[in-house]
Protein backbone atom coordinates (compact mmCIF):
# COMPACT_ATOMS: atom_id res chain seq x y z
CA UNK A 1 0.00 0.00 0.00
CA UNK A 2 1.48 3.37 -0.99
CA UNK A 3 0.84 5.93 1.89
CA UNK A 4 1.24 9.52 0.74
CA UNK A 5 2.95 11.92 2.69
CA UNK A 6 3.92 9.76 5.57
CA UNK A 7 6.73 10.75 7.77
CA UNK A 8 8.39 8.05 10.26
CA UNK A 9 10.61 8.55 12.72
CA UNK A 10 14.32 7.74 12.66
CA UNK A 11 13.90 5.05 15.32
CA UNK A 12 10.93 3.83 13.11
CA UNK A 13 12.95 3.17 10.50
CA UNK A 14 15.24 1.59 12.02
CA UNK A 15 12.76 -0.86 13.58
CA UNK A 16 11.54 -1.45 10.11
CA UNK A 17 14.78 -2.23 8.64
CA UNK A 18 15.26 -5.03 11.24
CA UNK A 19 12.23 -6.49 10.62
CA UNK A 20 12.98 -6.89 6.79
CA UNK A 21 16.70 -8.23 7.79
CA UNK A 22 15.25 -10.66 9.31
CA UNK A 23 12.87 -11.59 7.07
CA UNK A 24 15.98 -11.73 5.06
CA UNK A 25 17.69 -14.03 7.16
CA UNK A 26 14.89 -16.31 7.96
CA UNK A 27 14.03 -16.96 4.01
CA UNK A 28 15.68 -20.22 4.44
CA UNK A 29 13.76 -21.57 7.16
CA UNK A 30 13.23 -25.46 6.78
CA UNK A 31 15.65 -25.53 4.08
CA UNK A 32 18.87 -28.06 5.11
CA UNK A 33 21.82 -25.77 5.09
CA UNK A 34 25.14 -26.84 5.75
CA UNK A 35 26.92 -24.92 8.17
CA UNK A 36 30.11 -27.70 8.07
CA UNK A 37 33.13 -25.73 7.75
CA UNK A 38 35.24 -25.75 4.11
CA UNK A 39 39.28 -25.85 3.62
CA UNK A 40 41.17 -22.82 2.85
CA UNK A 41 42.69 -25.02 -0.14
CA UNK A 42 38.97 -24.73 -1.52
CA UNK A 43 40.59 -20.73 -2.34
CA UNK A 44 43.74 -20.58 -1.74
CA UNK A 45 46.84 -21.75 -3.35
CA UNK A 46 49.65 -22.08 -0.91
CA UNK A 47 49.62 -21.29 3.10
CA UNK A 48 53.04 -20.05 4.14
CA UNK A 49 54.02 -19.37 7.44
CA UNK A 50 56.60 -16.06 7.38
CA UNK A 51 59.23 -15.29 9.75
CA UNK A 52 60.28 -12.34 10.47
CA UNK A 53 62.43 -10.23 12.94
CA UNK A 54 65.81 -10.71 14.59
CA UNK A 55 66.83 -14.39 14.98
CA UNK A 56 66.81 -14.34 18.93
CA UNK A 57 63.07 -13.67 18.65
CA UNK A 58 61.34 -14.15 15.24
CA UNK A 59 57.44 -13.76 14.63
CA UNK A 60 55.91 -16.14 12.40
CA UNK A 61 52.94 -14.59 10.13
CA UNK A 62 50.63 -17.13 8.81
CA UNK A 63 50.01 -16.04 4.97
CA UNK A 64 47.96 -17.61 2.43
CA UNK A 65 48.79 -16.82 -1.69
CA UNK A 66 46.67 -17.38 -5.01
CA UNK A 67 48.18 -16.29 -8.53
CA UNK A 68 51.39 -15.98 -10.02
CA UNK A 69 51.41 -13.14 -12.58
CA UNK A 70 50.42 -9.47 -11.90
CA UNK A 71 50.56 -6.80 -9.30
CA UNK A 72 50.48 -8.26 -5.90
CA UNK A 73 47.35 -7.42 -3.69
CA UNK A 74 47.72 -7.57 0.27
CA UNK A 75 44.67 -8.26 1.90
CA UNK A 76 44.65 -6.82 5.52
CA UNK A 77 41.71 -8.40 6.97
CA UNK A 78 39.34 -6.55 10.08
CA UNK A 79 39.76 -6.71 13.55
CA UNK A 80 38.76 -10.20 15.13
CA UNK A 81 38.63 -11.90 11.49
CA UNK A 82 41.76 -13.34 9.81
CA UNK A 83 43.03 -13.64 6.34
CA UNK A 84 40.72 -16.64 5.41
CA UNK A 85 37.65 -13.64 5.42
CA UNK A 86 39.23 -12.84 2.13
CA UNK A 87 38.92 -16.72 0.52
CA UNK A 88 35.47 -16.20 -1.72
CA UNK A 89 37.03 -12.74 -2.96
CA UNK A 90 40.41 -13.77 -3.94
CA UNK A 91 38.61 -16.64 -6.07
CA UNK A 92 36.61 -13.82 -7.52
CA UNK A 93 39.45 -11.62 -8.47
CA UNK A 94 42.04 -14.19 -9.50
CA UNK A 95 38.83 -15.15 -12.11
CA UNK A 96 38.78 -11.10 -13.34
CA UNK A 97 42.29 -10.10 -13.69
CA UNK A 98 45.73 -11.34 -13.74
CA UNK A 99 47.32 -10.67 -10.44
CA UNK A 100 48.97 -12.00 -7.37
CA UNK A 101 46.94 -12.21 -3.55
CA UNK A 102 48.64 -12.45 0.18
CA UNK A 103 46.12 -12.00 2.49
CA UNK A 104 48.24 -12.75 5.85
CA UNK A 105 46.89 -12.55 9.28
CA UNK A 106 47.43 -9.93 11.33
CA UNK A 107 49.53 -9.93 14.45
CA UNK A 108 47.19 -11.44 17.21
CA UNK A 109 44.57 -13.01 15.02
CA UNK A 110 44.04 -16.32 13.38
CA UNK A 111 47.29 -18.53 13.06
CA UNK A 112 49.76 -15.64 13.60
CA UNK A 113 52.42 -15.85 16.67
CA UNK A 114 54.27 -13.35 18.11
CA UNK A 115 56.19 -12.31 20.95
CA UNK A 116 54.35 -9.10 21.88
CA UNK A 117 50.98 -10.15 21.09
CA UNK A 118 49.28 -7.57 22.88
CA UNK A 119 50.60 -4.62 20.63
CA UNK A 120 48.31 -3.51 18.51
CA UNK A 121 49.84 -0.18 17.47
CA UNK A 122 49.68 1.02 14.05
CA UNK A 123 53.31 1.73 14.10
CA UNK A 124 53.69 -1.99 14.75
CA UNK A 125 51.00 -3.38 12.60
CA UNK A 126 52.25 -1.38 9.75
CA UNK A 127 55.62 -2.21 10.01
CA UNK A 128 54.26 -5.67 10.14
CA UNK A 129 53.07 -6.21 7.11
CA UNK A 130 55.82 -4.11 5.32
CA UNK A 131 57.78 -6.65 6.94
CA UNK A 132 56.19 -9.87 5.51
CA UNK A 133 55.91 -8.42 2.11
CA UNK A 134 59.52 -7.94 2.13
CA UNK A 135 60.34 -11.60 3.51
CA UNK A 136 58.14 -12.86 0.74
CA UNK A 137 59.19 -10.74 -2.18
CA UNK A 138 62.97 -9.45 -1.06
CA UNK A 139 63.54 -5.35 -1.03
CA UNK A 140 61.76 -4.52 -4.45
CA UNK A 141 58.09 -7.02 -4.73
CA UNK A 142 56.61 -6.48 -7.56
CA UNK A 143 53.78 -3.88 -7.75
CA UNK A 144 51.45 -3.42 -4.70
CA UNK A 145 48.13 -2.76 -4.12
CA UNK A 146 46.68 -2.51 -0.68
CA UNK A 147 43.61 -3.73 0.11
CA UNK A 148 41.93 -3.47 3.67
CA UNK A 149 38.79 -3.81 5.15
CA UNK A 150 37.99 -2.22 8.87
CA UNK A 151 41.22 -2.06 11.20
CA UNK A 152 42.78 -3.66 7.94
CA UNK A 153 41.86 -0.44 6.26
CA UNK A 154 42.88 1.90 9.03
CA UNK A 155 46.35 -0.20 8.58
CA UNK A 156 46.65 -0.36 4.93
CA UNK A 157 46.18 3.59 4.92
CA UNK A 158 49.09 3.98 7.30
CA UNK A 159 51.35 1.85 5.06
CA UNK A 160 50.96 3.84 2.02
CA UNK A 161 50.78 7.16 3.41
CA UNK A 162 54.19 6.12 5.22
CA UNK A 163 56.02 4.93 2.19
CA UNK A 164 56.44 1.72 3.83
CA UNK A 165 56.28 -0.56 0.73
CA UNK A 166 58.08 1.56 -2.22
CA UNK A 167 56.57 -0.07 -5.14
CA UNK A 168 53.02 0.23 -3.78
CA UNK A 169 50.87 2.07 -6.12
CA UNK A 170 47.05 1.58 -5.67
CA UNK A 171 45.06 1.78 -2.01
CA UNK A 172 41.56 0.08 -1.55
CA UNK A 173 40.14 1.05 1.74
CA UNK A 174 36.77 -0.96 2.55
CA UNK A 175 34.01 0.41 4.83
CA UNK A 176 36.82 2.21 6.95
CA UNK A 177 35.61 5.49 7.62
CA UNK A 178 37.62 8.13 10.53
CA UNK A 179 33.78 9.90 11.33
CA UNK A 180 31.78 6.92 11.94
CA UNK A 181 34.62 4.41 12.96
CA UNK A 182 35.23 6.74 16.15
CA UNK A 183 31.55 7.82 16.80
CA UNK A 184 30.64 3.62 17.03
CA UNK A 185 34.10 3.30 19.74
CA UNK A 186 32.05 3.46 22.60
CA UNK A 187 29.22 0.76 21.46
CA UNK A 188 32.02 -1.68 20.16
CA UNK A 189 32.35 -3.07 23.80
CA UNK A 190 28.82 -4.05 24.53
CA UNK A 191 28.37 -5.19 20.89
CA UNK A 192 31.20 -7.82 22.11
CA UNK A 193 29.75 -8.61 25.04
CA UNK A 194 26.55 -9.57 23.13
CA UNK A 195 28.38 -12.52 21.92
CA UNK A 196 28.94 -15.97 22.89
CA UNK A 197 31.97 -16.76 24.85
CA UNK A 198 32.20 -20.24 23.16
CA UNK A 199 30.63 -22.40 21.14
CA UNK A 200 30.04 -26.33 20.80
CA UNK A 201 31.60 -27.00 17.41
CA UNK A 202 32.54 -25.49 14.56
CA UNK A 203 29.53 -25.87 12.45
CA UNK A 204 27.68 -24.22 15.29
CA UNK A 205 29.92 -20.83 15.45
CA UNK A 206 29.45 -20.72 11.55
CA UNK A 207 25.85 -20.90 12.26
CA UNK A 208 25.54 -18.70 14.26
CA UNK A 209 27.59 -16.12 12.07
CA UNK A 210 25.19 -16.63 9.50
CA UNK A 211 21.59 -16.19 11.44
CA UNK A 212 23.44 -13.14 13.59
CA UNK A 213 24.21 -11.47 10.30
CA UNK A 214 28.01 -11.21 11.34
CA UNK A 215 28.53 -12.80 8.02
CA UNK A 216 25.47 -12.92 5.34
CA UNK A 217 26.97 -15.41 3.00
CA UNK A 218 27.04 -18.72 4.22
CA UNK A 219 30.06 -19.71 1.91
CA UNK A 220 32.34 -17.12 2.99
CA UNK A 221 30.81 -18.03 6.90
CA UNK A 222 32.08 -21.78 6.18
CA UNK A 223 35.61 -20.84 5.48
CA UNK A 224 36.46 -17.83 7.43
CA UNK A 225 34.97 -18.52 10.52
CA UNK A 226 37.92 -21.20 11.10
CA UNK A 227 40.31 -18.22 11.71
CA UNK A 228 37.97 -16.48 14.03
CA UNK A 229 37.95 -19.35 16.41
CA UNK A 230 40.35 -21.95 18.34
CA UNK A 231 39.51 -25.52 19.57
CA UNK A 232 40.42 -25.66 23.21
CA UNK A 233 39.90 -29.21 24.76
CA UNK A 234 39.20 -29.47 28.68
CA UNK A 235 40.41 -32.41 31.15
CA UNK A 236 39.02 -32.95 34.86
CA UNK A 237 41.76 -34.85 36.79
CA UNK A 238 40.81 -35.83 40.00
CA UNK A 239 43.66 -37.29 42.95
CA UNK A 240 42.65 -39.99 44.64
CA UNK A 241 45.89 -41.61 46.00
CA UNK A 242 45.40 -40.49 49.88
CA UNK A 243 49.32 -40.35 49.81
CA UNK A 244 48.90 -37.34 47.81
CA UNK A 245 46.64 -35.19 49.95
CA UNK A 246 48.74 -33.35 51.96
CA UNK A 247 50.14 -32.01 48.58
CA UNK A 248 47.30 -31.75 46.64
CA UNK A 249 43.62 -32.49 48.11
CA UNK A 250 41.96 -30.61 45.26
CA UNK A 251 40.50 -30.56 41.61
CA UNK A 252 42.92 -29.87 39.21
CA UNK A 253 42.08 -29.00 35.90
CA UNK A 254 44.58 -28.70 32.97
CA UNK A 255 43.50 -26.61 29.83
CA UNK A 256 45.24 -27.88 26.84
CA UNK A 257 44.85 -25.68 23.70
CA UNK A 258 44.61 -28.07 20.17
CA UNK A 259 45.75 -26.66 16.77
CA UNK A 260 43.41 -27.09 14.34
CA UNK A 261 44.26 -29.35 11.39
CA UNK A 262 45.47 -27.71 7.93
CA UNK A 263 42.66 -30.35 6.62
CA UNK A 264 39.45 -29.23 8.55
CA UNK A 265 38.28 -31.77 11.18
CA UNK A 266 34.33 -32.71 12.14
CA UNK A 267 34.05 -31.60 15.70
CA UNK A 268 32.33 -34.27 17.55
CA UNK A 269 29.15 -35.07 19.03
CA UNK A 270 26.90 -32.13 20.66
CA UNK A 271 25.65 -31.89 23.82
CA UNK A 272 21.95 -31.95 24.27
CA UNK A 273 21.94 -29.60 27.04
CA UNK A 274 20.97 -26.09 27.40
CA UNK A 275 23.25 -23.19 26.78
CA UNK A 276 23.23 -19.89 28.00
CA UNK A 277 22.59 -17.07 25.21
CA UNK A 278 23.79 -13.92 25.45
CA UNK A 279 21.83 -12.51 22.61
CA UNK A 280 18.57 -13.86 22.17
CA UNK A 281 17.37 -11.96 19.17
CA UNK A 282 19.67 -13.44 16.81
CA UNK A 283 20.40 -16.98 17.75
CA UNK A 284 18.66 -20.00 19.89
CA UNK A 285 20.15 -21.51 22.77
CA UNK A 286 22.26 -24.74 21.09
CA UNK A 287 24.85 -22.69 19.65
CA UNK A 288 27.03 -21.98 22.42
CA UNK A 289 28.50 -24.07 25.82
CA UNK A 290 26.27 -23.39 29.20
CA UNK A 291 29.56 -23.41 31.36
CA UNK A 292 32.33 -21.00 30.23
CA UNK A 293 34.75 -23.51 31.59
CA UNK A 294 32.72 -26.80 32.00
CA UNK A 295 35.06 -30.13 32.17
CA UNK A 296 33.94 -33.66 32.03
CA UNK A 297 32.87 -35.16 35.44
CA UNK A 298 35.25 -36.39 37.50
CA UNK A 299 37.21 -40.13 37.25
CA UNK A 300 35.65 -40.15 33.55
CA UNK A 301 38.85 -39.71 31.55
CA UNK A 302 37.50 -38.32 28.46
CA UNK A 303 38.20 -34.61 27.47
CA UNK A 304 36.04 -31.67 26.30
CA UNK A 305 36.02 -29.81 23.43
CA UNK A 306 34.90 -26.16 22.95
CA UNK A 307 35.63 -23.66 20.77
CA UNK A 308 36.51 -19.58 21.63
CA UNK A 309 37.32 -16.72 20.21
CA UNK A 310 40.77 -16.41 19.16
CA UNK A 311 41.38 -12.70 20.04
CA UNK A 312 40.35 -11.10 23.20
CA UNK A 313 38.94 -8.01 21.31
CA UNK A 314 38.36 -6.03 24.46
CA UNK A 315 41.83 -5.90 26.08
CA UNK A 316 42.68 -4.14 22.95
CA UNK A 317 40.55 -1.10 23.28
CA UNK A 318 43.13 1.03 24.29
CA UNK A 319 44.49 1.72 20.50
CA UNK A 320 40.80 1.71 18.90
CA UNK A 321 41.22 5.56 19.00
CA UNK A 322 44.42 4.88 17.53
CA UNK A 323 43.19 2.74 14.51
CA UNK A 324 41.31 5.17 13.25
CA UNK A 325 41.82 8.97 14.49
CA UNK A 326 43.23 10.83 11.59
CA UNK A 327 42.69 8.18 8.90
CA UNK A 328 40.45 10.00 6.40
CA UNK A 329 43.30 12.76 6.07
CA UNK A 330 46.09 10.63 5.44
CA UNK A 331 43.97 8.91 2.78
CA UNK A 332 43.46 12.05 1.01
CA UNK A 333 46.39 12.85 1.26
CA UNK A 334 48.24 9.52 0.09
CA UNK A 335 49.61 10.08 -3.33
CA UNK A 336 48.16 7.14 -4.90
CA UNK A 337 44.91 6.02 -6.69
CA UNK A 338 42.84 5.45 -4.29
CA UNK A 339 39.48 3.37 -4.24
CA UNK A 340 37.00 3.62 -1.18
CA UNK A 341 34.09 1.00 -0.78
CA UNK A 342 31.04 1.41 1.87
CA UNK A 343 28.67 0.03 2.78
CA UNK A 344 26.03 2.79 2.99
CA UNK A 345 26.82 6.00 2.15
CA UNK A 346 25.51 7.14 5.70
CA UNK A 347 29.05 6.23 6.50
CA UNK A 348 31.09 8.69 5.00
CA UNK A 349 32.45 12.02 6.94
CA UNK A 350 32.85 15.88 6.14
CA UNK A 351 36.48 15.09 5.22
CA UNK A 352 35.88 12.45 3.02
CA UNK A 353 32.61 14.07 1.34
CA UNK A 354 34.67 16.97 0.65
CA UNK A 355 37.25 15.01 -0.67
CA UNK A 356 34.66 12.82 -3.28
CA UNK A 357 33.23 15.64 -4.26
CA UNK A 358 36.81 17.12 -5.36
CA UNK A 359 37.45 13.90 -6.97
CA UNK A 360 40.10 12.78 -5.08
CA UNK A 361 39.70 8.85 -4.91
CA UNK A 362 36.80 6.65 -6.74
CA UNK A 363 34.04 5.53 -4.39
CA UNK A 364 31.45 3.19 -4.67
CA UNK A 365 28.43 2.22 -2.39
CA UNK A 366 27.67 -1.77 -2.83
CA UNK A 367 24.16 -2.73 -1.76
CA UNK A 368 22.55 -4.15 1.17
CA UNK A 369 25.35 -6.02 3.24
CA UNK A 370 26.86 -5.54 6.75
CA UNK A 371 29.89 -4.74 7.46
CA UNK A 372 31.79 -7.42 6.45
CA UNK A 373 31.65 -5.83 2.73
CA UNK A 374 34.13 -8.63 1.19
CA UNK A 375 32.51 -11.73 2.59
CA UNK A 376 29.02 -10.45 2.60
CA UNK A 377 29.60 -9.49 -1.38
CA UNK A 378 32.35 -10.96 -2.86
CA UNK A 379 31.76 -11.05 -6.09
CA UNK A 380 30.45 -7.19 -6.23
CA UNK A 381 33.50 -6.33 -4.23
CA UNK A 382 35.51 -7.98 -6.50
CA UNK A 383 33.87 -6.44 -9.59
CA UNK A 384 34.62 -3.00 -8.35
CA UNK A 385 38.23 -3.72 -7.56
CA UNK A 386 38.94 -5.30 -11.17
CA UNK A 387 37.31 -2.03 -12.38
CA UNK A 388 39.64 -0.13 -10.52
CA UNK A 389 42.71 -1.85 -11.46
CA UNK A 390 41.86 -2.10 -15.47
CA UNK A 391 41.18 1.35 -15.20
CA UNK A 392 44.68 2.11 -13.94
CA UNK A 393 46.17 -0.40 -16.14
CA UNK A 394 47.49 -2.12 -12.72
CA UNK A 395 46.38 -5.52 -14.20
CA UNK A 396 45.39 -6.97 -17.49
CA UNK A 397 41.49 -8.78 -17.47
CA UNK A 398 41.10 -12.43 -18.29
CA UNK A 399 39.73 -13.34 -21.65
CA UNK A 400 37.11 -14.96 -19.84
CA UNK A 401 35.94 -12.48 -17.18
CA UNK A 402 35.33 -8.92 -18.12
CA UNK A 403 34.24 -6.75 -15.43
CA UNK A 404 31.19 -4.00 -15.41
CA UNK A 405 31.23 -2.32 -12.39
CA UNK A 406 30.76 1.44 -12.64
CA UNK A 407 32.17 3.53 -10.01
CA UNK A 408 31.71 7.05 -9.08
CA UNK A 409 34.74 8.92 -8.87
Amino acid sequence: MYLKNAHISRRQCKSVCRFVCACMWTSDVGQNLDYSPVSWQEYFEQMEDVSVGQADGRDVFRVYKAGREGPLLVLLHGGGHSALSWAVFTTAIIARVGCQVLAMDLRGHGDTLVHQSDDFSTQTMSSDVANVIRACHGEIPPPVVLIGHGVGGAIAVHVASNALLPTAVGLVAIDVVEGSAMEALHTIQNFLKGRPKSFKSLDHAIEWSVKSGQIRNLESARVSMVGQIKRLVWFRLVVRDVRLRPWLNLLLCVRCEVEEADTLERAGPVRDDAVEDRNEEFYDRSYVDEEENAAPEAGGGDAQTVYKWRIDLPKSEKYWDGWFRGTSNLFLGCHLPKLLLLAGIDRLDRDLTIGQMQGKFMMQVLPPCGHAVQEDQPDKVADSVAAFLLRHRFAEARREASPNSSLAS
